[in-house]
């Protein structure tokens, strides 16, 4: 059962080919008896999961049941889960229990689905390679040595190893597409304000979005159907139509112009890399889709400007956990200063700390104008040059990383070395576009992610090019080596 999508759960739930409580008992096993290998869940929330699984069959019964109701499922754990803990991957929030769901848990709830738990990610979604989380490293299925990316890596992974059929993700930088690429599976980063961002814990609150990962085009796009909609409770929600994002997916692609960044196919992208991203790309031509170069002359500054605006805001966003209301607290603090220091610097990890000192700086009275209004200025360049390249192309294709998944420890001495990790992705987070990416090849044995950006409000465009492409190849059903 853990071979099937979740297409094809839903379709044998509705059809009584098996129960809900068989299915969650399948994957629960599943995460029991392998997940001491990848580390991809921090909280499993079985009594709770089985409980749902046995309230969804009755639901299938009496004919009430939607597309999702009994389909087992996992939150990143950065999305609030009503008394279920809810870590951000650090001892800061190491025994916090929200009180309330995120808008996101709340709409799955709704639609019957089953939460199986909560997966590791990189602390407070800062990092390109899932091993800042306090709750230990997260390992990619494809390499016990290998990084699964980051932040959302808990959730790539998981979806990569059967161990989940589908689980939501955050992407600040590129946290969704980053770790979809490096672990062979889909994901989908929405435009920003198309899901509520209410209860999902804050890191750069103009750059965060959730959205989903799963192995297909098809399986994001019903994750989406449940994810997106208008939140009154969400002060940055946008109120737009939401259509159905699967009634489109078999639209013809012919005629479809696709853009290609000069910027990002220079001679500086490693060659197999180049070769197996165009190799991919020839197939949507193929199809009929028309191939243009464009260019995204800013794209290069989007990396310095993205790590001044996100430090920047994380540093203001970080700032309520300070040992008094809620969150890490010392003990025997001698006084309030003390209090502060030794509660976040206990609770904290240095990633953590190192974008809170950078953001702080950034935004402090001697440098506000050279360093965080400069770098806002350049995100507005940066969101013109996609502007003007829509209106000449559909959407836009690169690669999604700028190698495959790199082992533990390669990039960690050199911060530097990991935040350009993100390098293809940044720059769709700065504009508020939706982005996505989809296995498209293998380098060295290991999957490679073809990224499709598009313009605001399009993910139905994308997801359609996207399972156009899955219907012409198979990058997407391939599992990594031991998984069966």
């Amino acid at each position: 059962m853990h071979n099937k999508t979740v297409a094809e759960l839903s379709k044998g739930l509705a059809q009584k080919e098996f129960s809900s409580e068989e299915l969650t008992s399948h994957f629960l096993n599943r995460i029991e008896t392998l997940d001491g290998r990848y580390n991809s869940f921090i909280t499993v929330c079985k009594e709770q999961a089985l409980a749902d699984a046995r309230a969804a069959d009755k639901k299938i019964q009496s004919g009430t049941a939607t597309a999702w109701t009994g389909i087992p499922f996992a939150h990143k754990d950065i999305f609030c889960t009503q008394g279920v803990t809810t870590t951000c991957g650090s001892k800061m929030l190491a025994n916090f229990r929200p009180p309330y769901d995120a808008t996101v848990a709340l709409k799955f709830k709704e639609q019957g689905a089953v939460c199986l738990g909560k997966t590791n990610m990189d602390e407070f979604a800062m990092g390109s390679s899932n091993e800042s989380s306090y709750f230990g490293k997260v390992v990619n299925p494809w390499g016990d040595n290998l990084v699964p990316g980051g932040s959302s890596g808990g959730s790539a992974s998981a979806v990569a190893a059967r161990l989940t059929p589908a689980a939501t993700a955050t992407d600040t930088g590129g946290s969704i597409r980053q770790p979809a690429a490096l672990c062979g599976i889909t994901g989908l980063k929405p435009t920003y304000g198309r899901v509520s961002r209410l209860g999902m814990i804050a890191f750069a609150s103009s750059l965060d979005q959730g959205g989903p990962m799963a192995r297909t085009a098809e399986d994001a796009a019903m994750m989406l159907n449940v994810m997106a909609g208008f939140d009154p409770k969400d002060s940055t929600s946008l109120d737009n139509p939401v259509p159905d994002y699967t009634a489109t997916l078999n639209q013809d692609i012919k005629g479809l112009r696709i853009g290609l960044p000069k910027e990002f196919f220079t001679s500086d992208l490693d060659s197999k890399m180049a070769g197996a991203i165009r190799a991919a790309i020839a197939e949507l031509e193929k199809r009929g889709a028309i191939l243009k170069e464009i260019s995204l002359p800013h794209s290069a500054l989007s990396v310095p400007a993205y790590y001044v605006i996100a430090p920047a805001e994380c540093s203001a966003n970080l700032s309520r956990f300070d040992g008094v209301r809620y969150g890490h607290r010392c003990d025997d603090p001698k006084d309030l200063m003390d209090l502060y220091m030794r509660s976040r610097s206990e609770g904290f990890g240095e990633e953590v700390k190192r974008r809170i000192l950078i953001g702080t700086y950034a935004l402090s009275a001697g440098y506000y104008d050279a360093y965080y209004r400069k770098a806002q200025q350049v995100r507005r360049l940066i969101k013109n040059d996609f502007t003007e390249a829509f209106a000449d192309v559909d959407v836009i294709a690169s690669p999604t990383s700028p190698s495959p998944a790199f082992g533990f420890g390669s990039k960690g001495d050199d911060p530097v070395k990991m935040y350009l990790e993100d390098i293809f992705t940044i720059s769709t987070n700065l504009a508020g576009l939706p982005g996505m990416s989809i296995p498209a090849g293998e380098i060295d044995g290991l999957p490679i992610g073809l990224q499709l950006i598009g313009n605001y409000f399009d993910e139905g465009r994308l997801l359609n090019v996207a399972h156009q492409f899955q219907t012409v190849t198979d990058w997407h059903t391939k599992a990594p080596k031991g998984i069966s």
